[in-house]
């Protein structure tokens, strides 16, 4: 029975099962490396930051923001400090200008 009707549902249908089966069966830092290397793989494609008004970025975006406040608060693993603070000097480097400025 298919419960898609186009390829790009049945793509998006089969992400989601696969990030799903992928949360159960790895370790909490292969998790974060894994989210850290798409995140840094996002901004050096597409040469920007994720927006807030895509939904597909959302994902990216919202980890962002949460190891963003994890860091702040001092709870971040000293291992992953380093790595987080060169995403956020990538994330610096593009971040959103005023044009009117």
């Amino acid at each position: 029975m298919k419960i898609y009707h186009s390829k790009q549902a049945k793509t998006y249908w089969n992400n989601l099962c696969m990030s799903t089966f992928r949360k159960r069966e790895m370790p909490q830092d292969d998790k974060w490396i894994l989210r850290y290397n798409n995140v840094v793989t996002f901004i050096e494609t597409n040469k920007r930051n994720p927006s807030k008004y895509r939904i597909e970025e959302h994902d990216n975006l919202n980890w962002l923001k949460a190891n963003r406040k994890v860091m702040n608060a001092g709870k971040m693993k000293p291992e992953r400090v380093e790595k987080f603070r060169k995403l956020l000097e990538m994330t610096e480097q593009y971040r959103r200008k005023n044009q009117y400025e």
